[in-house]
């Protein structure tokens, strides 16, 4: 009769706890990056009353006879399937599609979350809500070096970039019957500061072919030579330091149409936006028309996520059965990819919560009614002395 008490108040216990995870889940129904979690029972120790026996000459087995002695919790797991999209707009807000993560530093804690509402704090660093710092590699030149460890990702908006001039392309012709004359071409041209210059090519004719000097008289360079009108070599001209792309130069008599097509370089340009690529690349567009990578948005990946401990504000961090934390990027197997202007919305399903809410009424209910019942056996025992 006691035995039917405690196991009537484990039920109780047990039950409470399946709603408290319910009544989470029902919260955090519009919480973005939000992971259901579900409630796992089982019974307890069970009292031995009789012991198995075997068979013997001709007598049978016996079962054993046992009575439990309740239920309890075995375990809250999460849910980490996908989550709906809910497109925002905002630049700063990024989805997963996949299994990876968002890495996240905060107080020196490394962080994992779904969640990918970020913003700009005031040291131009990528933050969640909760102040924690968004992780990646930072771009060296446009480069990214994901063998490098992670830092803080930070956009500065006084971020300024140049390109100076490495190569440019001709086109159009040079006059075949020009004799001893000479063209001159200028071109402006960028350094690694971003300051203008003009750079002057002078085409004189020679036999065979026409060369290429600089200004200032300088050694004239590679010989153009051409066979009826087309280039036969180089395709490609070093001058100052300098590669000219001539391939579609031609050499026909009576036009002269030579003109520079372009070159690479560019003045000073500041940062005026970044767009998010695929691979999480965080791509800035400067106000001199280039575009340069700035930054990689790391993610991460675990052999057990469910192995995971909520850390609040909608992150976890690493346990020892999680599995040791493996760093990639959006594209990598196994991580997913990255989707700008979206947010990963919570997975909760409201029909089966309220549906486990029931469930979880009606067990509380049938559990308290064996406290009820063995109280009234208890009662009716003690009426047996009037």
């Amino acid at each position: 009769m006691l035995r039917s008490l405690y196991s009537g108040i484990s039920g109780l216990r047990a039950h409470q706890t399946m709603l408290d995870v319910t009544g989470n889940n029902i919260a955090n129904v519009n919480t973005a990056g939000f992971k259901a979690s579900s409630t796992q029972f089982q019974d307890t120790l069970s009292q031995l009353t009789q012991g198995a026996s075997a068979p013997q000459g001709e007598s049978g087995g016996s079962n054993p006879a046992q009575i439990g002695l309740g239920v309890r919790v075995a375990g809250v797991s999460t849910n980490f399937a996908q989550g709906s999209s809910q497109s925002t707009g905002r630049a700063t807000d990024m989805m997963i599609s996949g299994d990876g993560f968002f890495v996240t530093s905060k107080g020196g804690q490394q962080l994992f979350t779904r969640a990918g509402s970020m913003t700009f704090d005031a040291a131009s660093q990528l933050v969640s809500p909760d102040g924690g710092i968004l992780q990646g590699w930072t771009a060296n030149n446009g480069k990214v070096d994901q063998a490098g460890a992670i830092g803080d990702i930070t956009l500065n908006p006084n971020t300024m970039i140049a390109t100076p001039t490495t190569s440019m392309t001709l086109d159009g012709n040079l006059p075949a019957d020009a004799g001893s004359a000479s063209f001159d071409r200028v071109v402006k041209v960028y350094d690694s500061v971003g300051a203008a210059s003009n750079l002057t090519l002078t085409f004189v004719q020679q036999p065979g072919g026409w060369g290429v000097s600089t200004d200032g008289g300088a050694t004239i360079a590679d010989r153009m030579s051409f066979t009826d009108g087309r280039l036969t070599s180089p395709g490609k001209l070093n001058v100052a330091g300098k590669t000219i792309d001539v391939s579609q130069v031609s050499s026909f008599a009576g036009m002269s149409s030579l003109t520079v097509s372009g070159q690479n370089g560019t003045p000073a340009g500041k940062l005026e936006s970044f767009t998010l690529g695929n691979d999480g690349s965080l791509i800035g567009s400067f106000s001199n028309g280039t575009k340069q990578v700035l930054a990689k948005i790391a993610l991460a990946k675990f052999t057990n996520p469910a192995g995971l401990e909520k850390a609040g504000g909608s992150s976890y961090v690493a346990t020892a059965n999680s599995g040791n934390v493996q760093l990639g990027a959006a594209g990598d197997p196994g991580i997913g990819t990255l989707a700008g202007g979206s947010l990963e919305m919570s997975n909760v399903d409201l029909s089966q919560e309220f549906t486990n809410l029931i469930v979880a009424q009606r067990g509380f209910q049938a559990n308290a009614r064996i406290i009820t019942t063995s109280d009234e056996v208890l009662q009716e025992l003690g009426n047996l002395k009037r």
